[in-house]
């Protein structure tokens, strides 16, 4: 069995976002949702369900931008302290 950085695409209430993508990238996407469903037991997952899951793993595995992030959030913290 293969395996693939996503796992379950949980079921949440979306937040509607149009984006312009690649053909060929389009076409793995479609490739990547039928492998995963076939991972599940289930049938091909919609590659619009899978940019979600696929963009939060990305920024969470980030580390330059985590490491900005607490730069940040620390800078803004210390801003607030009178």
């Amino acid at each position: 069995m293969t395996k693939l950085k996503l796992g379950p695409i949980p079921d949440d209430k979306p937040v509607k976002l149009t984006v312009d993508l690649p053909a060929e990238l389009h076409r793995d996407l479609i490739a990547y949702g039928e492998l995963l469903g076939q991972e599940a037991g289930q049938g091909p997952i919609e590659p619009k369900k899978l940019v979600g899951p696929m963009l939060a793993r990305f920024i969470a595995t980030d580390r330059g931008f985590a490491k900005a992030r607490r730069s940040r959030l620390t800078f803004e913290g210390a801003k607030r302290i009178p």
